[in-house]
């Protein structure tokens, strides 16, 4: 018998044997469940989705990469079971605000489009009530280059 079919045999009756995923740790699943949520929010009020968890090589991370019409949105998520230790924005810190941007200019580097009108906006989501947007909820301090 081929090695290779015998190896690539066993491979498959194995890998049938596990679960697909290993359950999420109890915040990843709750913070995976807000993204979700707030990804839907933004297509309801017609937002494009263009990237969810964009990583960039040079650090920083962005929660969802969309578009409002012309301008390019990145948006943070903040997701909390209750406000009782303050608004979710509130833990947009200033080295989280730099590790967003870090990664928003990795984003427009890539485009190569210097003249894009972009924001950065913030999606809480609270509990069960619906998401809040806060549009443009911080800028990049003049003069910036990517």
């Amino acid at each position: 018998m081929d090695p290779a079919r015998s190896i690539a045999g066993r491979l498959l009756r194995w890998l049938r044997g596990r679960s697909s995923d290993p359950p999420a740790a109890p915040h990843l699943a709750f913070g995976r469940e807000g993204e979700d949520r707030a990804a839907a929010f933004l297509r309801a009020k017609g937002m494009k989705i263009l990237r969810r968890n964009f990583r960039a090589r040079t650090g920083g991370e962005i929660d969802i990469v969309c578009r409002d019409g012309d301008v390019l949105v990145f948006v943070e998520v903040k997701s909390r079971a209750s406000d009782a230790y303050g608004s979710p924005a509130s833990a947009v810190d200033r080295k989280k605000r730099r590790l967003i941007k870090r990664a928003a200019m990795a984003w427009l580097r890539m485009l190569e489009m210097p003249g894009i009108a972009f924001r950065f906006d913030i999606v809480e989501v609270v509990g069960d009530g619906g998401p809040r947007h806060i549009e443009g909820a911080f800028t990049l301090p003049p003069p910036f280059h990517y």
